[in-house]
């Protein structure tokens, strides 16, 4: 029974809608969880894979994707803390293929074409997504740019395991490349979390997946999170679906058995690699949420965890970003996340924060409600816009707040 900080038939209602996409065939299969005041309510609906008969379940693992980022971004505030790091000093010093940096006169410019830089990049400029350098919504060839980003294997694109070269090698190809806007002008997408990724494994002196599996995985429990799933779980992880923008149907996009993350990746991305399952980032969510803290385990401060979940950008840098026009007139940049600063509707508070993945899942804290909401489907979104089930999710998670 239900205690009364959610509605019982609404939550109802978000089955019957949420089982409507499996019917209609728009996902394979999903995992919803909403939390509050320390009640869950989980559902599980459809099969792990297209046509399949191997049913979703609650620990079903799924490829989070870009809500990788709050993970990588409190894994850096750990070492802010630590005094390994330090917010608005230069990352030179630990990534010297930073360094000395040269800017485009134009995007699309020729990579030749270049500036000095007006300042060197900070650490605050990788958690903030200022850095000058990141993904942008066109074609892969659009501009030189990019171009040569994606030759590079650089992960300008949809997240692929298999691609990606081992970290000293990646940071070594971008630090060829000329940054695309100088440090501090503008947010732009991805590859700030990359490179924190780099960063936490040389002033931690280890593998990135080993700190956060020793500081943030295993303290909260979080026993199947990680970069790739393992002989013994993979019946439990879902296949993944690319969905065409044109028709909605469906592609297989990477298999569990023998697929992209069946295996541990050269490249642990720091922007979208992880893969987990909804109680897993409910643990983190709630650690966030608590504060920093969770079971008597203090993972964080509470003034670091409301540095990251505060929006940091600056007007001008609102007025020339965005993965859609008008974003940044409702929303922030914390630290690796989103931050709502205007309500537009019901279920976009004030204070709102958290992120989505572009392969089907999205994750959000309310604190004025106390309230945590996850979505994990195993097909990807179509555009940086918000697809319907997304939409759906979020508003009957909000309609069935019962007070």
């Amino acid at each position: 029974m239900l205690s009364g900080a959610l509605s019982e038939p609404r939550l109802r209602r978000m089955h019957e809608v949420m089982s409507g996409y499996v019917e209609r065939g728009e996902v394979p299969g999903l995992v919803t969880l909403v939390s509050r005041h320390g009640e869950v309510h989980v559902d599980a609906i459809g099969s792990k894979a297209l046509g399949g008969s191997d049913p979703i379940e609650r620990d079903t693992i799924f490829r989070i994707s870009s809500m990788t980022k709050p993970i990588t971004a409190a894994a850096t505030m750990i070492l802010v803390e630590e005094r390994k790091l330090r917010l608005d000093d230069l990352v030179d010093g630990l990534l010297p293929e930073l360094a000395n940096r040269r800017v485009l006169k134009r995007i699309g410019g020729p990579l030749d074409a270049t500036v000095p830089a007006r300042r060197a990049i900070t650490l605050r400029d990788l958690l903030t997504f200022c850095l000058g350098f990141g993904q942008m919504m066109a074609l892969p060839d659009a501009f030189p740019i990019l171009k040569a980003a994606n030759e590079l294997d650089l992960g300008m694109g949809p997240p692929n395991p298999s691609e990606c070269p081992a970290p000293d090698e990646w940071i070594r190809r971008l630090g060829t490349l000329p940054l695309m806007y100088q440090p501090g002008e503008r947010w732009m997408y991805n590859t700030g979390a990359d490179l924190l990724g780099v960063l936490i494994a040389r002033a931690a002196a280890q593998p990135f997946e080993d700190f956060l599996r020793e500081r943030i995985f295993e303290p909260l429990s979080m026993k199947d999170t990680g970069f790739h799933v393992p002989p013994e779980k993979i019946d439990r992880f879902t296949a993944a679906y690319w969905t065409r923008p044109d028709s909605g149907a469906l592609d297989l996009y990477d298999a569990a058995q023998d697929g992209q993350w069946s295996r541990p990746p050269a490249f642990p991305s720091g922007a979208a690699g992880l893969v987990s399952t909804a109680d897993d980032y409910l643990a983190f969510a709630r650690m966030l949420l608590n504060k920093g803290e969770l079971d008597g385990k203090r993972l964080l401060s509470r003034p670091s965890v409301e540095t990251m979940t505060t929006d940091q950008l600056a007007p001008e840098q609102k007025a020339v970003s965005g993965l859609v026009p008008g974003y940044f007139d409702s929303h922030g940049w914390g630290f690796g996340m989103a931050v709502v600063t205007r309500r537009d509707e019901p279920s976009s508070p004030v204070g709102k924060y958290g992120w989505d993945g572009g392969m089907g899942s999205s994750w959000y804290s309310d604190p004025a409600e106390d309230l945590i909401g996850i979505l994990l489907t195993n097909a990807s979104w179509t555009s940086p816009s918000p697809p319907p089930i997304y939409r759906d999710f979020w508003m009957l998670a909000y309609s069935a707040i019962d007070d």
